[in-house]
């Protein structure tokens, strides 16, 4: 262990930490420091002001490293991560094939392995906050929150709070009923609606005060919802401060079937029904007419951009562009695809464009810093945690980043924003802090071991996927380069 790790790890006191540059909100500044005391930053300012206004600390010099905030993840599935190596090459809706068969053949021990190796992995890609949009594996959502704090990253942990059970994609013809109705046409239908809604207010409750545990409701498609629980959650979420998560505008069969049910498309359908709204953030959003960008402009509903998971087994790329410059919030996803900070800016900017930007000659497609802000801060704001975290500023949780900038790809820098868009990538993270701890170190976890999760997250996997009913349309890339010979 390096001296500098031991000074980094020593979190008994406050810490004054001198890059050769900070991230600040209007670009990055050099010769600065921060002042990080009990989880958030206690000053930021020029290295020499800090320095004198805090003779009794330590300067920890960081030669060659910036200092920036840590990545937000504004859309995973944490429990899904022993199905990654299964989603190649296959099209939209695989949710219904693979990810919720896997989900359902997890038990604890395997939620929480799975759930706590895909926070290593978004650890290791430079994100401190990973916003989990609601297991539906049958265990308590607790064991999420414990694999989440246990490896030690902020987490916006989703309820799922559907009420529509089977396949709520088979249900046909029109549907008008209000929220105040909708759902109470049986018995059944009302009882499921009340627990969903007792589960919701339990759960907004339940991790009140913690220091990284931030609680959301989910609703997995508006399909699996009625009207009622879709008003209800959207009124109990924003009167806790909270965000209600939901599908939303991703494939066009859902499309055309919010189409046939109810005469309107997904986000027309809810915001008939008075769920769109700052406490909203909808999930992908890909497919979104003029009057809709209307809607979230003019509602002020948030939206997770996930362009890998477009560019995987999606139908389109959403707006982002178009949606930076009518200010509607957004933030960047994975999906769970690939837990990169740096690789998801890249893929932001890259998927604009290839979408719009070369059929319009926009050669800028955001300039670079727009992709990187809405990494971080707007991602933080489109979560609900933008008082939390997403800047380094003094009063914010001390959640970051120390990248080295003294490697082949970013020496050269003139314009340090764009290539940290276009050349930065995980192994120029040299540490990442949460809530003013010391997480990770050169790609390793600090208090924990973090190969001995991968082995036996690896065992797990193998007994999960074989037990689920998993159907995938093609083959593996081995068997289809046998059967394209074999042609």
């Amino acid at each position: 262990m390096t001296q500098l790790t031991r000074e980094l790890l020593d979190s008994s006191g406050p810490l004054l930490l001198v890059p050769d540059a900070v991230l600040l909100p209007e670009g990055v500044a050099d010769d600065h420091a921060v002042v990080v005391a009990d989880g958030s930053f206690r000053a930021v300012g020029p290295a020499g002001e800090l320095t004198r206004t805090h003779p009794g600390l330590h300067a920890v010099r960081l030669p060659g490293h910036l200092l920036m905030p840590g990545f937000v993840d504004a859309h995973h599935h944490l429990t899904q991560s022993f199905g990654s190596a299964l989603a190649f090459g296959e099209p939209s809706e695989i949710f219904r094939r693979v990810w919720v068969p896997l989900e359902g053949a997890l038990d604890e021990e395997a939620a929480y392995a799975a759930a706590k190796l895909a926070a290593l992995e978004a650890l290791r890609g430079g994100f401190t906050t990973v916003t989990d949009a609601g297991t539906r594996a049958d265990v308590d959502v607790e064991v999420v929150a414990s694999a989440a704090r246990d490896a030690g990253i902020r987490c916006v942990l989703g309820l799922v709070c559907n009420d529509i059970t089977g396949d709520p994609a088979s249900t046909a013809g029109p549907s008008t009923a209000g929220p105040s109705t909708a759902g109470d046409s049986t018995a059944g239908e009302s009882a499921s609606t009340a627990a969903a809604l007792e589960r919701a207010e339990k759960h907004l409750a339940r991790y009140a005060g913690d220091p990284l545990i931030h609680a959301s409701l989910a609703v997995s498609i508006p399909e699996a919802a009625t009207a009622r629980t879709l008003h209800r959650t959207a009124r109990l979420a924003a009167e806790a401060g909270a965000i209600v998560q939901i599908h939303v505008n991703e494939h066009l069969a859902g499309v055309e079937r919010s189409l046939v049910r109810h005469g309107l498309r997904p986000l027309e359908h809810l915001h008939s029904i008075g769920a769109l709204g700052p406490q909203l953030l909808a999930a992908h959003a890909t497919l979104l007419t003029p009057r809709e960008l209307t809607l979230l402009a003019d509602t002020g509903t948030a939206v997770s951009y996930n362009p890998v998971a477009s560019a995987w087994k999606g139908n389109a790329v959403a707006p982002a562009t178009a949606m930076a410059e009518r200010g509607i919030r957004f933030g960047l996803g994975t999906d769970g695809t690939r837990g990169d900070g740096f690789r998801l800016t890249d893929a932001a900017e890259f998927a604009q464009r290839i979408a719009y930007g070369l059929a319009t000659g926009d050669s800028s497609c955001g300039a670079g810093w727009t992709w990187l802000e809405h990494a971080t801060a707007g991602g933080a704001d489109a979560v609900g945690l933008g008082a939390r975290t997403g800047t380094v500023a003094e009063g914010l949780a001390a959640d970051f980043l120390l990248v080295d900038l003294a490697t082949p790809e970013l020496a050269l820098s003139r314009d340090v924003p764009w290539e940290l868009v276009r050349r930065g990538n995980r192994d120029q993270i040299t540490a990442v802090f949460v809530g003013g701890e010391l997480r990770l170190w050169r790609g390793r976890p600090t208090g924990w071991d973090g190969p001995a999760l991968v082995r036996q997250a690896a065992e797990l996997a193998r007994a999960a996927v074989e037990k689920a009913p998993i159907t995938r349309v093609h083959p593996t890339s081995t068997a289809a380069r046998r059967g394209s010979v074999a042609r």
